[in-house]
């Protein structure tokens, strides 16, 4: 047994011999593995001088960036006025990460946070302006306002705002008015306005006779756009005239107050021209081509309804009701009309008689289930009414089903034989 143990050790010493020199002469002539160094890829831009300010799209994608990076990067230089003016403000951007902007922190030609607050500063400081002395801002071009330190922009919006209010700004208070005029530049340039206070009769009397308006009796109805300028308003304001009494009167004022109702027509202007309207009785004429007295409410026409001082909306509004409803059956529901001058319906209401004749009627039994379906105070129980009457065919027990709210059951019966 002893011979056999030395045996086996001393096969087990030879084998790890010959492994020992079959790895020493298969491991010869190969060399260590080198130290690993990242190089940075060449690319069109110094790392080592480089401006983010005036890197193009291709550029930063050279950086390693994606092409939805470069956009955001782009887009937030936009943001922060069109340049970066630190590492920090560059950092801030969310497309750049933190590892991506160490790397490049050390090649970026931009101050760590120098001049950010100066810069702030400088983008946020409000303009001052400089008031030469007293002036009249009538009579103050684009350049004038301009030299004063007001933008081009700022300046287009105040004479457009001059051309609004006819030609003048009349007052302070309407110059104070102007949206441009914020409350600090308004207080150092309110000592100065060669103004009045306030708009008043007298005031916009002056101002007429300083626009050389002389006033004649005219028609408001026949007047075009030259003519209202004429009388002292702007291009805006007679084509806003203009369209007032076109669309909404539907052609023609009918008496001077009608023309006060206008937005663009001040009070104090229209005390101007009341002495001067004159309104012809070609209106009148007009409305005697149609009877009301003897007009049926139910077969009135959209003309008809027009020609009696109605918009058009509100003209519609009525036909298509009536459609609907396959006739009216009382005044009352025409007043339920949407969308409706109230108060000249009723007065269209009380002259024209209401004939309820030709109104179809139905019981709930043998209503046509499309006539159901479609009437607007039917079709919301229609589809009820419609299942009740196949098992009770008899109103009395389907009105007694439907369990509908008083008021809407009295609007249904009107149509009930």
């Amino acid at each position: 047994m002893r011979k056999s143990y030395f045996r086996k050790l001393a096969c087990m010493a030879m084998l790890l011999t010959i492994l020992l020199a079959y790895q020493n002469y298969t491991s010869r002539g190969k060399e260590s593995f080198p130290d690993v160094k990242f190089i940075m890829a060449s690319s069109g831009v110094n790392r080592s001088d480089f401006d983010p300010n005036t890197l193009d799209e291709t550029q930063w994608q050279k950086l390693g960036f994606s092409e939805k990076q470069v956009s955001t990067i782009l887009k937030y230089k936009e943001i922060v006025g069109g340049q970066f003016i630190s590492k920090q403000q560059l950092k801030k951007c969310y497309a750049i990460s933190e590892e991506k902007f160490a790397e490049l922190k050390p090649y970026i030609l931009l101050p760590e946070d120098d001049g950010k607050e100066k810069f702030l500063s400088r983008r946020f400081e409000k303009k001052t302006i400089t008031i030469p002395g007293k002036f009249n801002p009538d009579r103050f071009l684009a350049n004038d306002w301009i030299k004063m330190g007001f933008s081009e922009r700022q300046a287009a919006a105040l004479l457009k705002y001059k051309n609004y209010l006819g030609g003048s700004f009349i007052s302070k208070e309407k110059f104070k008015e102007c949206f441009i005029i914020s409350p600090e530049n308004y207080a150092r340039l309110e000592p100065y306005l060669q103004l009045p206070e306030k708009v008043s009769g007298t005031i916009a009397a002056s101002h007429a006779k300083s626009s050389n308006i002389r006033y004649r009796p005219f028609d408001p109805n026949t007047l075009n756009a030259d003519g209202w300028k004429a009388l002292g308003f702007s291009e805006k304001q007679a084509t806003t005239i203009i369209n007032y009494r076109d669309r909404n009167l539907r052609g023609s004022f009918k008496t001077p107050e009608d023309l006060q109702k206008c937005f663009v027509i001040s009070p104090e202007k229209f005390e101007e021209l009341k002495p001067y309207i004159t309104i012809t009785i070609k209106e009148e004429i007009r409305r005697q081509e149609t009877d009301f007295s003897k007009t049926d409410l139910n077969t009135i026409s959209f003309k008809q309804l027009l020609e009696f001082g109605l918009d058009e909306r509100s003209a519609a509004s009525i036909i298509g009701f009536r459609r609907k409803l396959g006739g009216f059956v009382n005044k009352q529901q025409i007043l339920d009309t949407y969308n409706i001058d109230k108060d000249l319906v009723q007065k269209l209401i009380s002259i024209c008689f209401l004939d309820t004749s030709g109104v179809q009627k139905y019981t709930l039994t043998d209503a046509p289930e499309e006539w159901l379906k479609n009437h607007p105070y039917f079709k919301y129980s229609a589809d009820k009414i419609i299942f009740y009457r196949i098992t009770y065919p008899d109103d009395k027990k389907i009105w007694k089903f439907l369990k509908l709210k008083p008021e809407y059951e009295e609007k249904m019966r009107l149509y009930i034989k």
